[in-house]
């Protein structure tokens, strides 16, 4: 494997937007990315990134990002949840602010308080989409990019495909457009750039590295996992999520109960239930996530098929490189 240095740049409008040498986001994972995981991918050239719910408080959040930041010179992002199932949405970025976080992402909601306070010390804000009406509204609102999440990505995927979802916002936007979704090799890379993609969102690959914060059996479910063994349940958040299909998930099926589907449609209800399904299915992930447990929540997305081996984030990076360049060089 070429070294780092030996690696030519892929320079883009997301590159030079961000003051990184390749368009890859290591997607912040629930439980997955942490200071380990975040500092590899950042220090190898690319841009690593990590939800703030990855620490319980606001305290220990800010303190995860000053380890971050000891660990690297370079930019990397934090992923917040900006809606109303996020309590802590304010603190975590009062937290962002105090460190000129360099890179916010934003899901769930109306990041408009989040782009103006990013904005006010220099930094740069990318917004999570999935379709194109939502894209014009966050554009317009003043971010500087948007993820494009589409169908084959772990986690809340989006409904519509890669291969549309990428030259339609394209088309549309102004500014830079990230593709997510099933992303795992270099080729895939050159692919989403000749879609009109500037970058890309990369999440399921990473879980494979040492540094990922999760057991060895998630791991390794990775490695051994097929695109086939991929299904989209709504027992984790009352949203479809894609996950590894276990015996856990085969057994408590795929959607919720039918109380819980009246509730969520109840808008006297839907609030509370959405923020009751949302904690417990948190909860289920994080003990899958830490411990061998019968209860095997693991999310992944449909790149899984493409993913052989457990190896060092950084090495994931220069691995990818060399497949786009190697890619490009042999297009007919």
């Amino acid at each position: 494997m070429a070294s780092m240095e030996n690696l030519k740049p892929i320079q883009t409008s997301m590159t030079k937007l961000l003051g990184i040498q390749f368009p890859i986001i290591a997607g912040p994972m629930f439980l997955v990315s942490n200071e380990d995981l975040v500092s590899a991918v950042s220090n190898s050239g690319a841009l690593g990134a990590t939800p703030s719910l990855n620490w319980r408080t606001p305290e220990l959040f800010s303190q995860a990002v000053e380890t971050i930041k000891a660990k690297t010179s370079k930019p990397y992002g934090i992923n917040l949840i900006v809606n109303k199932s996020n309590p802590r949405v304010n603190q975590d970025l009062d937290v962002c602010v105090k460190h000129k976080v360099p890179l916010v992402i934003t899901s769930l909601g109306n990041p408009k308080e989040v782009i103006d306070k990013v904005h006010g010390y220099g930094g740069k804000v990318f917004c999570d989409v999935v379709d194109l009406k939502y894209a014009l509204k966050v554009q317009d609102l003043g971010c500087d990019g948007v993820i494009a999440v589409s169908q084959g990505a772990g986690g809340h995927a989006g409904p519509i495909s890669p291969l549309v979802l990428l030259p339609h916002l394209k088309s549309k936007l102004r500014i830079p457009v990230i593709a997510a979704g099933g992303i795992a090799s270099g080729n895939q890379i050159l692919a989403a750039l000749i879609l009109g993609a500037d970058g890309v969102q990369i999440g399921t690959r990473f879980i494979a590295t040492p540094e990922a914060g999760v057991t060895n059996d998630y791991k390794e479910a990775i490695v051994k996992a097929e695109p086939e063994d991929i299904v989209m349940t709504r027992r984790i958040s009352g949203t479809p999520a894609a996950v590894i299909k276990t015996p856990y998930i085969e057994k408590v099926g795929l959607d919720l109960n039918p109380i819980e589907g009246f509730l969520l449609k109840n808008p006297w209800t839907k609030k509370y239930v959405r923020m009751v399904r949302y904690v417990l299915g948190q909860n289920a992930l994080e003990k899958a996530a830490h411990k061998t447990t019968w209860k095997t929540v693991w999310s992944a997305g449909q790149g899984v098929g493409l993913i052989h081996d457990i190896i060092p984030a950084g090495q994931v990076v220069q691995r990818l490189v060399k497949e786009y360049w190697d890619a490009r060089e042999n297009l007919p």
